[in-house]
């Protein structure tokens, strides 16, 4: 199993608009597709950002791509989507893989 961490920061004043997304549209997207096994989104009120860590659970790699794509550790983002995050965002999200014991 492997566990796809990646975590991006929101504005108190947009912070609501990506779990509604995630939860929403992105994770009803990936219960269609083979190899996906669930999902956990942790959030962090911070002062001045919200800090929003998912984690997405895949039985490989091949399962990954084809979610992710070649390009799996680089995020792209519509023009909405950006405006989303708060300006920590590009700099500071991070895309760790981990092969998972059960």
């Amino acid at each position: 199993m492997i566990l796809r961490v990646w975590r991006g920061y929101a504005s108190p004043a947009t912070a609501e608009a990506y779990p509604r997304h995630l939860l929403e549209t992105v994770r009803p997207k990936l219960a269609r597709l083979g190899g996906f096994r669930g999902l956990y989104l942790l959030r962090r009120n911070g002062e001045r950002e919200v800090e929003y860590e998912v984690l997405t659970l895949w039985d490989s790699m091949a399962a990954v791509r084809a979610f992710a794509g070649a390009t799996r550790s680089v995020q792209s983002w519509s023009r909405r989507q950006r405006r989303r995050w708060s300006a920590t965002t590009p700099q500071s999200r991070t895309t760790t893989w981990w092969r998972a014991q059960v």
